[in-house]
């Protein structure tokens, strides 16, 4: 896997080799859109109002801060890739600590022990956002239903990568690097999870995308 090619990026690591941890501000502040995005699309939605994105991000970074010499040992991974394996970690633990001994309390583990899997329910949930009446709830809940079973049958890495490029906003290398393929591999599987979403969305009965 290919290391950083951002020079300041690079730099920056490097200060935090030499023990300047203010240098882990200074990185975590330049990914935390993209690991605050991850957050809200993986948060399972029964946490909604418990837990946000900040209160997630800010014990992850506590955890960095403890870690970081296990990036050291493996220090030619993104420095992103490592962040945000740390924060799918503690996103993994919040899910475990609010809804252990709850049906399908955890999601599923991310591809390559990354955070919680892009499943279906999360996928169809952000597609379905919006609306408050009670009939609106209703149709909703019964859109949400046939979309969820719909989606679980998609290839598991086709998903994961509609939702690092589609939901996440991740670049294609950014997407291959995390999933551990190659680029031209990622683009395919992502055109090809675009398409299969779009005939879903078609099959199901008065979705408006």
């Amino acid at each position: 896997m290919a290391t950083d090619p951002d020079p300041e990026i690079v730099a920056l690591v490097d200060r935090l080799r030499t023990g300047d941890q203010a240098a882990l501000g200074v990185l975590f502040d330049r990914h935390r859109d993209k690991l605050r995005r991850m957050i809200s699309f993986r948060l399972d939605a029964r946490l909604a109002g418990r837990v946000s994105a900040s209160d997630v991000l800010q014990e992850a970074y506590i955890d960095a801060l403890k870690r970081v010499e296990h990036y050291f040992a493996k220090p030619d991974q993104p420095f992103f890739g490592w962040l945000r394996l740390v924060v799918g970690q503690r996103l993994a633990d919040v899910h475990r600590e609010h809804l252990a001994g709850k049906r399908d309390a955890g999601r599923e583990v991310g591809l390559h022990a990354g955070p919680p899997g892009a499943d279906s329910a999360c996928i169809a949930a952000c597609l379905l956002a919006g609306g408050s009446s009670p009939s609106a709830a209703a149709n909703r809940n019964e859109r949400f239903a046939q979309l969820e079973a719909a989606l679980a049958r998609m290839d598991p890495l086709d998903r994961e990568v509609l939702a690092l490029r589609h939901f996440e906003e991740l670049s294609n290398t950014e997407t291959a690097e995390l999933l551990g393929i190659l680029p031209p591999a990622a683009s395919k599987r992502y055109v090809r999870a675009l398409a299969r979403l779009k005939q879903i969305l078609e099959e199901v009965p008065g979705f408006e995308g």
